[in-house]
């Protein structure tokens, strides 16, 4: 088959494509919900099967199952044994369970199909169902195995999900993200490191009006940090440190023994994320007498174009045979792409379909660009090499 015959192929398909995607939406499945998690991640698995995928729905104490799937059927892998194409997709969203009753799946009279997580990122879970039928159906060959990993707590930063997520990228020859893309359909070549830290405060209590003296105040030494920290932040290149979150005190007329804040942080580059890293576990008290307890750390590395560029070269090169023109942005938002790449594993993300509004209430997809994504997804997995 041609190259420009994929997404022709894929159109004609958009409307089960479309009926598959919404299945999905209308199952909802909160982070937090491990009873609609497993039983999503089990109809799935069943979905993926059926397909033509292996699957193994791997337990998880304490949150949703994951979903591990492989393709490496020889007729249409030319290589089995070779390393295989990663492709990470999470299936949890942010909404919670009742969201279907204010905001339903609907498609409007511009094609835009509404819906909980439909564009982050349950539109990319019927994408890699439709381009594992396709390949099968047009007898294509792809030069290497699939290996597809679906999550269930990517939105609360992967803690269950992060060591599978690992394992499986050192194993892999690339990764493919099918989180959304930017507007416009940009993919995404740069992603900022996060990393979340609590600042304990220890003081002396004391009554304010009668022997203030004898009182330490924690709330004051929590204001001369959260100035310290807020001086880390150097917008020029893109860092950013943000005390989002103090609490302190018991009444007005006590000296307060204690206060907490927590800090996010995020950079663009590796090496900013280490500067704060080391100023915010080092900050030393202001006032005499007082404590400070910091715990927490970066969760999230930076995506850098380091490990991205050469894929994104390569999938741009590709686009062109299929008649598009990709185009690459940077997002301060982190995904699981973020993990891959600081591994060292050339990673490219936002292969999703393109839409707008993740966790807003006009989060929304472009019925019309499922074809395009599915047809573009099929002929990176036959061209793309690391």
């Amino acid at each position: 088959m041609e190259p420009g015959q994929l997404i022709p192929f894929y159109q004609k398909q958009q409307p089960q494509i479309l009926k598959t995607i919404s299945e999905h939406v209308e199952e909802e499945t909160p982070t937090d919900d491990k009873g609609r998690l497993d039983a999503f991640a089990a109809r799935l698995a069943d979905r993926y099967a059926a397909a033509g995928l292996t699957t193994e729905v791997i337990p998880n104490q304490s949150r949703g199952n994951h979903l591990r799937a492989r393709f490496h059927a020889e007729r249409h892998v030319a290589q089995p044994q070779t390393e295989p194409v990663l492709i990470l997709c999470h299936y949890d969203t942010v909404w919670p369970v009742g969201s279907l009753d204010t905001h339903p799946f609907r498609v409007d009279e511009r094609g835009w199909a509404y819906g909980p997580g439909i564009f982050d990122m349950q539109s990319s879970l019927a994408l890699v169902e439709y381009v594992v039928r396709g390949v099968k159906s047009l007898n294509l060959r792809l030069p290497r195995p699939v290996t597809v990993l679906v999550t269930s707590d990517e939105e609360v930063g992967s803690q269950t999900s992060r060591d599978l997520i690992e394992e499986e990228a050192r194993g892999a020859a690339f990764v493919l993200v099918l989180e959304p893309p930017l507007p416009g359909g940009k993919l995404k070549t740069t992603r900022k490191g996060g990393g979340h830290y609590s600042l304990s405060i220890t003081g002396r209590a004391a009554h304010a009006g009668v022997e203030p003296e004898k009182g330490i105040s924690a709330i004051q030494e929590l204001a001369h940090q959260v100035l310290k920290l807020h001086s880390l932040t150097d917008l020029d290149a893109g860092t950013t440190v943000n005390v989002g979150v103090v609490a302190a005190g018991t009444r007005p007329n006590v000296v307060a023994a204690h206060a907490e804040a927590r800090i996010d942080v995020r950079a663009w580059t590796a090496e900013e994320m280490g500067r704060v890293d080391k100023e915010i576990k080092g900050l030393t008290p202001v006032l005499a007498g007082t404590q400070l307890n910091v715990t927490g750390g970066v969760s999230r590395p930076p995506l850098e174009r380091t490990v991205t560029g050469s894929l994104f070269e390569q999938a741009r090169a590709i686009g062109h045979t299929l008649g598009l023109d990709l185009q690459e942005a940077g997002t301060g938002g982190g995904s699981d792409g973020n993990l891959t790449g600081a591994l060292g594993v050339p990673t490219l993300d936002g292969l999703g379909v393109p839409g707008h509004g993740a966790h807003a209430d006009h989060e929304h997809i472009e019925v019309d660009k499922i074809g395009e994504r599915a047809g573009l997804l099929t002929a990176l997995l036959m061209g793309l090499s690391p």
